[in-house]
């Protein structure tokens, strides 16, 4: 005679509890790395750095929920990035040049010399130009906040003074098939009292044994729930105004 395999319903209910219990408290990692970040072939203490500078920075969770950052490259051009929307709004202050991009459909609007371009060739090579900006410009001011990427490796090269003499842990960054630039590499100086970002070296090229940019990164301010550095040194003016909004302002990214 076949035996009932059900369990007690008192019993059963505690099994269900304690299986709760462990799912929750199962531990997360607080700073997970983009999909197509490169794990394997990424040092473990560049790895814990890099958590460790997210957390300085403010935290993954408050990187995650900031919506929109304005801020003006060098003089050059202003930028708004709804960065949950996947929308960008560029002015160029040198030119007579605006664009509005969908960073993710590459659609959006342009306008040259005051007039709204129409023509698919023009809408194209500037949405194009558009998204380059975005990739470049948002990379010069929120990088410390993108060192998992996707394509990217992390390894770490050791302790390493700054140009200003502080104490540093130094990061290699490279990349694989991302970015506009993916064949060239970053070193990080990451100050070993704050754990922020205090200076950045540019290798054009993997191989170059000499970079061609070295900047500080100082001027570390709030905004919002983050922090962002607003200098790369005296020799280039500063990245601000910096704004972070909850929301972008009314019709942003429908007109000019």
């Amino acid at each position: 005679m076949l035996r009932s395999t059900q369990l007690p319903l008192k019993y059963a209910f505690g099994l269900v509890i304690t299986i709760f219990v462990f799912i929750s408290c199962s531990p997360k990692l607080a700073n997970p790395p983009a999909s197509g970040f490169n794990s394997a072939g990424s040092d473990a203490q560049a790895v814990r750095i890099a958590d460790e500078v997210m957390a300085a920075m403010g935290g993954r969770k408050a990187w995650d929920d900031t919506r929109c950052i304005s801020w003006n490259f060098f003089g050059s051009r202003t930028l708004l990035w709804d960065k949950q929307a996947g929308m960008c709004r560029i002015e160029w202050q040198k030119r007579p040049l605006k664009v509005i991009v969908d960073l993710n459909k590459g659609s959006g609007k342009v306008w040259i010399d005051g007039a709204e371009q129409s023509q698919p060739d023009s809408l194209a090579k500037y949405l194009e130009i558009g998204k380059k900006v975005w990739i470049n410009d948002s990379y010069w001011l929120l990088m410390p906040f993108k060192l998992k990427d996707s394509g990217v490796t992390l390894k770490y090269l050791g302790e390493s003074a700054t140009d200003a003499g502080t104490t540093a842990d130094l990061l290699q960054l490279s990349f694989q098939n991302v970015g506009v630039t993916p064949d060239n590499k970053y070193h990080v100086w990451v100050d070993k009292k704050t754990r922020l970002v205090s200076q950045w070296a540019y290798f054009e090229k993997f191989d170059d044994e000499k970079p061609r940019i070295v900047n500080p990164w100082s001027d570390y301010k709030r905004y919002g729930g983050i922090l962002i550095a607003g200098s790369r040194g005296e020799s280039r003016p500063p990245l601000t105004p910096i704004e972070v909004m909850d929301a972008p302002p009314p019709g942003a990214f429908e007109r000019f």
